[in-house]
């Protein structure tokens, strides 16, 4: 039936914001920054990877109400979306060194499991983000 996951979706309260930390400092690329009257089509993704998006989207119509836009930010601000974006990355120290040096806040540093070396950080929104060095 299915053969991929083309885009996922997190949110965010600000895309420029959004611009400056996923592209500035984690070095994604964008895919599509589109108006479409009635919101903004954002979506980024780890370069070379384009048929797998990650959509930047704002809380807000046509979606959802005002209220609920609201109760949103609310709980995104506090970490508690639930959004999570799992990366993968070749060398999680040298990563999690650069990405530090550039400003982002960790929640986890580098750490062995079973699976690889993994930590984890937070956007400049609450969403939490991971990212792995596999086990090979």
């Amino acid at each position: 039936m299915f053969n991929a996951i083309t885009h996922s979706q997190i949110y965010v309260l600000d895309q420029d914001e959004a611009l400056d930390f996923y592209v500035g400092k984690l070095g994604l690329e964008v895919n599509a920054d589109v108006d479409m009257g009635f919101m903004r089509w954002l979506t980024v993704s780890v370069p070379g990877y384009p048929e797998r998006q990650v959509l930047l989207e704002k809380p807000g119509g046509p979606a959802m109400s005002e209220e609920t836009a609201q109760q949103v930010r609310e709980l995104l601000t506090k970490g508690a979306m639930g959004g999570l974006l799992i990366l993968t990355t070749d060398d999680c120290r040298k990563t999690y060194e650069t990405l530090l040096s550039r400003g982002v806040e960790f929640t986890d540093e580098p750490t062995d499991r079973p699976y690889g070396i993994d930590c984890g950080f937070r956007d400049p929104f609450g969403n939490n983000l991971r990212f792995t060095q596999l086990r090979t």
